[in-house]
């Protein structure tokens, strides 16, 4: 008795064909969601870059005038003694009671400028702790983006994407 040959050659190729269309289709979504990716965790860098920037910035300027808001304040008690020995001097009848008040009216002009240079201090302390959180949220959201990618799950990139908003937030909160 003959054999009946089923042609599955060509079905094989067909069913071989349609996998690799297939195929072809998953890679080319999945690679423009890598595009997509790679953007945005591209501008999350560079806003991690330029936040890390500010953030020193601001550490420095707050140390500068922490630094003046000091002197200032030496200075101001430096007034402070000079107008003390000359008080003193007034009882023992060396010295004139304009040279007292003289002394007084610097001291709170020193006062003045030491409690200027504490505020600029602390502003630019605040700023830096802000931009040192958004730095932080740029850096985590960009770890989850590379595990997104590693992992081929979307919604791991949009919890990057939620938190990097929460960094572009604490960024753009320092303009205001």
């Amino acid at each position: 008795m003959d054999e009946i040959e089923i042609p599955t050659e060509h079905l094989h190729e067909a069913i071989q064909e349609k996998v690799e269309e297939e195929f072809k289709k998953e890679e080319k979504r999945e690679s423009g969601w890598f595009m997509y990716v790679a953007i945005s965790t591209a501008f999350m860098a560079v806003f991690a870059a330029i936040s890390g920037l500010m953030a020193g910035h601001h550490s420095n300027e707050a140390l500068i005038s922490q630094i003046k808001a000091s002197d200032q304040w030496a200075y101001y008690q430096a007034k402070g003694i000079k107008a003390e020995i000359k008080s003193l001097e007034i009882n023992f009848s060396k010295a004139v009671p304009a040279d007292v008040e003289k002394y007084k009216k610097e001291q709170e002009e020193i006062k003045k400028k030491a409690e200027e240079a504490q505020n600029d201090s602390t502003f630019h302390l605040e700023k830096h702790i802000i931009l040192s959180r958004a730095v932080t949220l740029f850096q985590i959201s960009i770890a989850i983006s590379a595990i997104a990618i590693l992992t081929r799950r979307k919604e791991l990139w949009w919890l990057s994407m939620l938190i990097a908003a929460g960094g572009l937030g604490f960024f753009f909160y320092t303009f205001l």
